[in-house]
């Protein structure tokens, strides 16, 4: 089989907070990248998702989240970091979020930045949905 004809297997899914005006934008953005290396999106507001994972839906959509084919599971800033790590010229970044340090500033921004992800996505007037959370 040519390269032209190898078809990308799927590896897993990105899924993301659909009430979120940002994570709207921002997930759906690299959808083509993502794709390339085998990784789907998907919404974390899918009722499939939070049974899926036994947790509730206001647990579930706390943390963007990768499900990989074979079960394992990736969330929050370690999502990030997975995905870095398939991309080449993401890699450098993959490996400067493992640095003991910049690990520690990597978590606490994507921490912080998740816990204000609403109120920054209408700051920047990415309106945020109506789903049910």
């Amino acid at each position: 089989m040519s390269n032209t004809d190898k078809q990308i297997e799927s590896q897993g899914v990105v899924l993301y907070d659909d009430t979120c005006g940002f994570c709207r934008q921002w997930v759906p953005f690299w959808a083509k990248t993502l794709s390339k290396r085998g990784f789907m999106i998907g919404s974390l507001q899918n009722p499939d998702v939070a049974k899926r994972l036994q947790l509730s839906q206001q647990e579930v959509t706390q943390d963007i989240r990768l499900l990989l084919n074979d079960g394992t599971q990736f969330v929050g800033p370690d999502v990030y970091r997975y995905v870095m790590s398939k991309i080449w010229w993401a890699y450098p970044f993959y490996f400067l979020s493992t640095l003991p340090l910049l690990h520690n500033i990597f978590n606490w921004t994507y921490r912080t930045f998740a816990h204000n992800r609403h109120f920054i996505s209408t700051k920047c007037g990415l309106h945020n949905s109506n789903h049910s959370q």
